[in-house]
């Protein structure tokens, strides 16, 4: 079953509260579809009027900042030694060349990778803890995530509202195109998200192996 005709079957309360919680824990840290579930609800509520785009966005932001401050907390307290646990449990998203990737942007771009991060998948779920882990002020780091969230969330859900009500018609006649760009676009995100990814893991510095400790010689020997 398609994710939109699942989200017709349940009440719109249900929907407010599931679009809050994945997105929450996704920005927490959590590998989860939080956009994909934002814009089929968005979309969802353009066509059917019991679902209040207004309350749904503001169900999506309240996710967004308090997941990635929640993010945000557990990776101050938890440092580098949490990156490492993450990896090993989930390493499509947490292995070396996404943390790589991630600490390259935040170098780079400091509090903007946090605002910015809202809208590329991979940072999206680093954000907040990544920004923990790195000891990043917490005023800079509240400021983009409030900012960062309300734009992506809340902008989301009304482009793809309104989007909705003046294509619906057409998306009806022709969605096998949207399909077919929806999935060259992911496509094409998925490979350039990896290529920097392999790129920055590739230019991270490799720890040294520790020395061995040299042997005593035989006693025979030093006689």
């Amino acid at each position: 079953m398609h994710i939109q005709e699942w989200l017709e079957q349940i009440p719109a309360v249900a929907i407010y509260l599931l679009v809050g919680g994945v997105i929450g824990l996704e920005s927490l840290g959590i590998p989860l579809p939080g956009e994909i579930i934002l814009v089929s609800s968005a979309l969802l509520a353009s066509q059917h009027g019991e679902i209040d785009p207004l309350v749904l966005g503001i169900c999506a932001t309240t996710g967004a900042i308090v997941g990635d401050s929640i993010g945000y907390a557990i990776g101050r307290r938890g440092g580098k030694p949490l990156l490492e646990r993450l990896g090993k449990r989930f390493p499509k998203h947490f292995g070396p060349a996404q943390v790589a990737l991630a600490e390259r942007s935040f170098e780079k771009w400091g509090m903007w990778a946090v605002f910015f991060g809202r809208f590329v998948a991979l940072l999206r779920i680093f954000a907040g803890p990544l920004a923990g882990v790195l000891h990043m002020p917490y005023w800079k780091f509240l400021i983009a995530n409030v900012f960062g969230g309300i734009l992506w969330a809340g902008g989301t859900t009304a482009v793809i509202y309104y989007v909705g009500i003046v294509a619906e018609a057409w998306l009806k006649r022709f969605s096998w195109l949207g399909l077919v760009l929806a999935v060259l676009v992911g496509l094409t995100s998925m490979i350039v998200i990896k290529r920097r990814a392999a790129k920055a893991a590739a230019q991270a510095p490799v720890p040294e192996a520790p020395e061995e400790p040299a042997q005593a010689e035989p006693a025979a020997a030093r006689g």
